[in-house]
């Protein structure tokens, strides 16, 4: 088994759970990034597992626009590494937690996984789930 998908906008990272006196609730914003993990994942496959997984992750940035073209060029070129937010534990976080009981019973199963960023011609995520032999 060997399921890519795209997930278009700028990458976002898992936010914190805010606690106020009524409860404990997920910011809207990570939910609503979650959800279009699903429907990203669900356009490619219904394909649900509870066996052994490797994930691999690509978070893809847009150099901003004020960039200069020589700087741009060497962002895109790969000499320039996006060293800024979201973190990537949180980027792997947000996938792993939108992909629960759609992709997989549980991201326990998630047994290997590999995240990077780099700069692109757009903002996007790629995720790769692919089964362990």
């Amino acid at each position: 088994m060997n399921i890519m998908f795209e997930v278009p906008g700028k990458p976002q990272g898992k936010a914190r759970a805010r606690t106020t006196r009524y409860g404990t609730y997920t910011p809207e914003k990570t939910v609503l990034y979650e959800n279009l993990i699903k429907v990203c994942y669900r356009q490619v496959t219904d394909y649900y597992t509870e066996e052994p997984l490797h994930m691999t992750i690509e978070a893809v940035f847009e150099p901003v626009k004020s960039t200069s073209k020589v700087r741009r060029k060497k962002m895109l070129e790969g000499e320039i590494k996006p060293t800024k937010k979201p973190d990537i534990d949180n980027i792997a976080k947000v996938v792993l937690d939108a992909l629960n009981g759609v992709a997989y019973k549980d991201d326990t199963q998630v047994i290997s996984l590999a995240v990077t960023k780099r700069y692109g011609p757009f903002n996007k995520l790629n995720v790769i789930l692919r089964s362990v032999e």
